[in-house]
């Protein structure tokens, strides 16, 4: 099986270097000291600063594994050739929201960027995916948990 494919914008590459940079840097070292502080206090059969400190490791540890994985794999865009034709990755999509009646900017990108709760959506999510390709003026209709949203493509931009 071949390895996924990350698209990412150059600034989600950049988030993603300072998070894995942080996390060998400070956050190991802050780990690497509670164990040392938890393992003082004995008996580790009921220590629980050791296990909880043990567990942080493991969690800190798959994620820069992850980031790695993440980075290695990162097919960054260049965002000046990103049309303003087509929704892609990378795109601000201004759409008018049927469900709401209301108009809302949705920022294109990979699934390693998302971050919905600052309108930030990854081209493999329902709405992204069905976006993604379309022009100005087109309605799309995505099928969500709640039901079917219809949007209509009000404006395509990039930074």
């Amino acid at each position: 099986m071949s390895e996924k494919k990350y698209i990412m914008t150059y600034e989600g590459v950049k988030k993603l270097e300072e998070e894995l940079e942080y996390l060998k840097t400070v956050k190991r070292k802050e780990i690497t000291e509670k164990i040392k502080v938890a393992l003082g206090y004995g008996d580790l059969s009921e220590n629980s600063e050791y296990d909880e400190a043990k567990n942080e490791q493991a969690f800190v540890e798959g994620r820069i594994a992850s980031l790695e994985n993440m980075l290695k794999n990162a097919s960054v865009i260049d965002e000046s050739e990103i049309s303003t034709d087509t929704v892609s990755v990378g795109s601000i999509v201004k759409v008018k929201d049927y469900e709401f009646d209301e108009e809302v900017e949705y920022t294109i990108v990979g699934s390693a960027e998302a971050d919905p709760m600052n309108f930030r959506i990854s081209n493999e999510s329902p709405v992204g995916n069905a976006l993604v390709g379309k022009k100005i003026g087109e309605v799309v209709e995505v099928s969500v948990p709640e039901g079917v949203n219809k949007f209509e493509i009000l404006g395509i931009r990039r930074d």
